[in-house]
């Protein structure tokens, strides 16, 4: 299917979902706006979703940047960097291999997981802020599972943060290490993206639309950081990943086995 953006079935879907988006990127730390793709998936294609999520998360990324500018710990953003590249390669050749089906289930299971990996570390069963010292290697690998995670459904926070939750950096510090980190991913990302056909329907079009939905849902976040009780914002939110994850591993093993 080729995009159109005004068509009110596709706005109805994304807008709320570059909302989301930009709002957890703005003010709490990026990783529950990978809740973008599994919200728009529901009423688009999953390959359409997240080549139109793509270039809103580099606006978004952009943004980020001047925030947080020379704030991060260049070590560690550096070895997730690289480890992201063979994660990203290898995203990229999974996704070629999957049907539709395959793919809605695997963003469905991701949702989950996600959903998983945060109550772990509500109920403290994740170390974190436990100080280890830096290794390349552990953050390499780290930033490999981010990259492919990325790459089929937006979805490097969970992988990032839990190599970066063991470091134990200071607030600020942590939050500008995934501003670069993902900088570098989404960028990383649209050459591979143009290559597999993610971008063959539209969906940049569709994506320049939605632009200033991306600035809105940042800016907002960076004032709801100030104003709005995290826990409240997070509640909402992962019920939105808990029907939407469960609806689209439902719908893709059905669409598999049926």
């Amino acid at each position: 299917m080729t995009v159109d953006p005004f068509d009110p079935h596709f706005l109805a879907a994304a807008a709320p979902a570059v909302l989301v988006a930009g709002i957890s990127k703005g003010g709490f730390g990026g990783g529950a706006g990978f809740a973008a793709t599994p919200i728009m998936a529901l009423a688009l294609p999953p390959e359409v979703a997240v080549g139109v999520m793509l270039p809103l998360l580099c606006v978004m990324d952009l943004t980020g940047l001047r925030a947080y500018w020379r704030r991060w710990s260049w070590p560690d953003a550096r070895a997730l960097m690289a480890g992201a590249v063979p994660g990203i390669a290898l995203g990229a050749a999974f996704v070629t291999l999957i049907p539709t089906d395959g793919l809605r289930l695997l963003i469905g299971l991701i949702a989950l997981g996600f959903l998983a990996f945060q109550l772990a570390r509500a109920r403290g069963w994740m170390a974190g802020g436990g100080g280890r010292p830096y290794s390349g290697a552990r953050g390499g690998f780290w930033g490999a599972v981010c990259g492919f995670t990325s790459f089929a459904s937006h979805a490097g926070g969970p992988p990032a943060a839990i190599y970066l939750l063991g470091r134990g950096l200071e607030k600020t510090t942590y939050q500008a290490t995934t501003v670069i980190l993902f900088w570098w991913v989404n960028l990383v990302k649209i050459g591979p993206y143009w290559a597999v056909g993610l971008f063959g329907q539209g969906q940049p079009t569709a994506a320049l639309a939605l632009a200033p939905l991306a600035v809105l849902g940042f800016l907002a976040g960076v004032w709801a950081h100030s104003h709005v009780p995290e826990r409240w914002y997070f509640r909402v939110l992962y019920v939105l990943l808990a029907l939407t994850g469960t609806k689209l591993t439902v719908d893709g093993l059905a669409g598999l086995l049926g």
